[in-house]
Parts: structure tokens; C-alpha cells; sequence
């Protein structure tokens, strides 16, 4: 999945899901959720 679709999924910016890649921005739980909603998992799958 494109960062681009990623984001379309969890309704952020594109731009964002490629700064939390590159650690540059410290994301929310909040945001965590949305992603890994976008994703189809439950948070806890994405620390696992």
C-alpha cells in the first residue's frame, strides 16, 4: 500500500504518514488508531 493510499484510508495527509516513517514526528494515540484502523488491524498487532 502507497503511503498516499495509507493516508487516504486514515484521512491524513500524505506528507504526515511520511514523517512518521522517517521518526521525524511523534504520533498520537489518536493517530495510531485511525492507522491502524486504515489498516484493518487492532492496535495492538502494530507493536507486535
Amino acid at each position: 500500500m502507497s503511503q498516499e493510499e495509507l493516508a487516504f484510508r486514515a484521512g491524513m495527509h500524505r506528507t504526515y504518514i511520511g514523517m512518521i516513517e522517517r521518526a521525524e514526528r511523534n504520533i498520537t494515540l489518536s493517530n495510531i488508531k485511525k492507522l491502524a484502523d486504515a489498516l484493518q488491524l487492532n492496535i495492538k498487532d502494530l507493536f507486535e
